[in-house]
């Protein structure tokens, strides 16, 4: 790493504010003592863009050219991009848009309005997917927009599609503004659409007879949604009486969406939902979302065959995705197609991954890792260490900009080969930015190493804690990887911290339960406080669940009654299916990761006898 000055940091975070302020005289002051600082860059970066409207090509070519491929050129170059594309300068435009890597959806856009000038036929159909979604887009989209409506290249039909897209999503405004784009005798009502979205279980009483239009038909199919929100009964039975007023391809709609969120509570009615969806002589298309819940209902319920089909109705990328080969092969070796199921599960085998791992065991292998980890060599660490990008990554996280720091390491890491990536991997480890390393080390796709991607920091005081409490390491360790990446300091959204990510109400429990005396909330990131906290609490959940895994994580993650309610009502379920139909996107997620790292931790640790993942997995007790 650089030397540095006295004060460079202090310098650097001033200057950084002041380029925020657009203070261009104190960014100036600032930037005569860090023109040999590790950031200068950044520092550079801060003082051309504030003019960057009025500077001269020369001397912007001549920054992008000085930090070829550098995240901060990148970034240059699109704010000079968004300029040119603001004021149609096209020709720049064209020479430079090809050269940037982060492409957002303004930039995206101005190019389509260059393309537009030159009559690329292509232009429509990227447009129109940009056009299909339910959240707003750049003012750059909206002359695009403009003119392939115009020439009926986005139709009425389109309009209508992102009307509800919006609507579903409870964007109202979205759908406001695109409506306008309609005739005005076919548009949506703003007031009816403001008193649906204030309370849908008045406005269906009080228009209940009056859906002839379009779009009144789709405010109602809204407050329909923003009924189903709150519960499945009220909206049902609201439908009940209205939904004779609807062509078929509407109540397919609206069955569909009545099954999905009937689905995430785990309502027994969800499947016949499903299926009187798919029935309709005019049945409306299931999204991604909807099609993956109708398969784990049907997982849920063995429907081996419904499975299947659901599967085969996805898009190819989505069945590509390693949850529904695995799941695809499980549903063919029901049929008695083992060699099929074997041909999707052999090379699913390979994946270090949950499902990967599922894989193996299918096909009665065990856990195994390369032969070798590899480990890179001390000249390739102290070669990763002189990287630039690498040092300005570590210098961004030594003053906690986090942001930062994260878009600078992944931008110098992106192209890394194996040896590369496990090389910035040990440097990570070695400043301690272990999240950085396990994150880095995951990516390599030949050559592995398994003690960086599943990092143990922290044994000593681990082995401390756990005298106290008979719980398995490698469950603890597998984890905290997927908690908090083994940072101490860490503080999630909902104010989780430390470790072990504890609530504050969580901790302040466990404390009292442990008698701390003086316990204080900051205490929580102390590492032998959180571990000692954390330890107890997952023990707790342990116990609760008569120490099955699976459960216990889900508990860990979203509260002891939830993991509880999403067990059948009647039947035992195989572990991985309850973990397959947790309603909750991140605890769905979360489980699978946390018994698949303590796999990798029980072999990395040595530990005996080996269980299979199937075995942590378990079965799952019903609540009767």
């Amino acid at each position: 790493m650089n030397s540095l000055v006295a004060g460079q940091e202090e310098d650097f975070l001033a200057i950084r504010e002041a380029f925020k302020t657009g203070d261009a005289v104190r960014v100036a002051f600032y930037a005569r003592n860090l023109q040999n600082y590790v950031l200068a860059p950044y520092v550079e970066y801060y003082q051309l863009r504030l003019y960057l409207g009025t500077t001269d090509i020369n001397t912007i070519r001549a920054f992008l050219a000085r930090h070829q491929d550098s995240l901060v050129a990148d970034r240059l170059r699109g704010d000079w991009l968004r300029i040119l594309g603001k004021k149609q300068q096209w020709a720049l435009f064209v020479e430079e848009y090809p050269k940037l890597s982060n492409k957002d959806e303004e930039l995206i856009c101005y190019s389509l309005q260059q393309r537009l000038t030159v009559r690329d036929r292509e232009v429509a159909g990227e447009a129109r997917l940009l056009w299909l979604t339910e959240r707003d887009l750049p003012n750059s989209c909206t002359p695009v927009f403009n003119l392939l409506i115009a020439s009926g290249q986005i139709s009425s039909a389109d309009i209508w599609s992102r009307i509800r897209l919006a609507l579903e999503a409870g964007n109202t405004g979205v759908a406001r503004h695109v409506s306008r784009y309609l005739p005005d005798n076919q548009a949506l009502n703003e007031q009816k659409l403001k008193e649906a979205a204030k309370d849908p279980q008045r406005y269906l009483e009080k228009y209940q007879h009056d859906f002839r239009s379009r779009a009144d038909r789709e405010i109602a199919l809204f407050a329909l949604s923003q009924l189903l929100r709150s519960g499945t009964n009220q909206a049902y039975a609201r439908w009940y009486k209205i939904h004779k007023q609807f062509p078929e391809s509407d109540q397919s709609y609206f069955m569909s969406a009545l099954a999905y969120r009937a689905a995430i509570r785990q309502d027994p009615r969800t499947l016949g939902w499903f299926l009187d969806a798919a029935n309709s002589k005019q049945a409306y298309p299931l999204t991604e979302a909807k099609l993956a819940w109708k398969a784990r209902v049907a997982l849920r319920e063995g429907r081996w065959d419904l499975v299947m089909q659901c599967i085969e109705s996805m898009p190819s990328t989505m069945q590509q995705t390693d949850v529904w080969r695995y799941w695809k092969a499980r549903a063919l070796k029901t049929k008695g197609e083992l060699v099929a199921a074997n041909e999707i599960l052999a090379p699913l085998s390979q994946e270090h991954s949950y499902y990967g791992q599922m894989a193996k065991e299918e096909l009665g292998v065990m856990l195994s890792e390369p032969a070798t980890n590899y480990q890179p060599s001390m000249q390739e660490i102290s070669d990763m260490q002189r990287v630039p990008g690498i040092q300005r990554a570590i210098a961004l996280y030594q003053l906690n900009l986090l942001i930062e720091a994260h878009r600078e390491w992944a931008w110098t890491i992106r192209n890394f080969n194996d040896a590369q990536l496990l090389a910035a991997a040990e440097v990570a480890y070695r400043y301690g930015l272990y999240d950085r390393a396990i994150n880095t080390a995951i990516k390599t796709v030949s050559q592995h190493n398994f003690n960086l991607r599943y990092l143990a920091p922290y044994r000593e005081q681990m082995r401390e804690v756990l005298r106290y409490q008979e719980i398995d390491e490698a469950f603890v360790y597998g984890l905290i990887r997927q908690e908090s990446r083994f940072l101490s300091d860490v503080k999630s959204t909902a104010g989780a911290m430390g470790l072990m990510q504890l609530m504050p109400a969580t901790a302040k429990w466990v404390a009292g339960k442990l008698g701390m005396q003086n316990f204080h909330h900051h205490l929580v990131t102390d590492i032998n406080t959180n571990l000692r906290l954390g330890t107890y609490y997952l023990k707790h959940v342990l116990t609760i669940f008569d120490n099955q895994p699976l459960l216990a994580a889900a508990a860990y993650n979203a509260g002891p009654s939830r993991a509880k309610q999403w067990r059948d009502d009647i039947r035992p379920l195989e572990g991985a299916i309850y973990a397959e139909t947790i309603p909750f996107n991140e605890t769905r997620d979360y489980v699978k990761v946390v018994l698949n790292n303590s796999m990798y931790y029980a072999s990395n640790f040595g530990h005996q006898p080996i269980f299979t993942l199937t075995q942590r997995l378990g079965t799952v007790s019903p609540k009767q």
